[in-house]
């Protein structure tokens, strides 16, 4: 069992599909790098930098790559299903870019889905994001009527709805206004300070608006 994961480190990785390229200046790419516990960090890149390819990485759905990527002293690539299953469970939240809700669910099913599993967050909780977030009337609408942007704030309260020690957001507020992107990064901040988590946010060039991160370009 794991108790904590208190750092995710990266020793030289690359992915494997770049490895005859001529990458640009990184500070990721065959870097040591270490994400710490409680941290803030803003991972930036063009499109089709390889920031998708690294949340994957680190969620353990795809290991095409070069280097080490370590949570403490374990190597990824050394973990069992069943403790791959505790980490996505209990260890690193994900909103991954194309959302993953079942579209023919409501909006508070698909966030049910997840917190009833956890038990981490109760329904009073998830009332009071979806209010603030502006969604409250949504609430009971099927996912696939949504626009993006109410869709990604639904995908954002539904990665929120588990225990985490790192919580990885890749590109969470491209569809949403300054104002939605202010209250957005205001919920993940309380939440991530609750449970002494860090905040990973992938982006392009609309990032999450979480104050001072540390920014690494991929």
């Amino acid at each position: 069992m794991i108790h904590r994961i208190e750092e995710i480190k990266l020793d030289s990785l690359l992915p494997r599909v770049f490895a005859r390229e001529e990458l640009p200046s990184s500070k990721i790419w065959r870097k040591n790098v270490v994400f710490r516990r409680g941290g803030r960090y803003l991972v930036e890149s063009a499109s089709g930098g390889g920031k998708s390819s690294l949340a994957a990485f680190i969620m353990g759905s795809r290991n095409d790559y070069d280097g080490t990527l370590m949570f403490d002293s374990r190597d990824s690539r050394s973990l069992s299903i069943s403790e791959w299953q505790e980490i996505r469970r209990s260890h690193i939240a994900y909103l991954p870019q194309e959302l993953a809700l079942f579209p023919e669910l409501s909006a508070i099913d698909n966030i049910l889905l997840k917190a009833e599993i956890s038990g981490d967050v109760d329904i009073a909780r998830i009332d009071k994001w979806l209010d603030r977030l502006g969604i409250s009337g949504r609430r009971d609408y099927p996912a696939g009527r949504l626009s993006i942007g109410q869709q990604q704030r639904v995908a954002l309260i539904r990665s929120l709805c588990q225990p985490f020690d790192f919580i990885l957001l890749d590109e969470p507020v491209s569809h949403l206004d300054e104002a939605n992107n202010r209250i957005a990064a205001a919920i993940v901040e309380e939440e991530a300070n609750r449970k002494g988590a860090a905040i990973i946010t992938f982006s392009v060039g609309n990032p999450l608006l979480i104050e001072n991160p540390e920014k690494l370009n991929l």
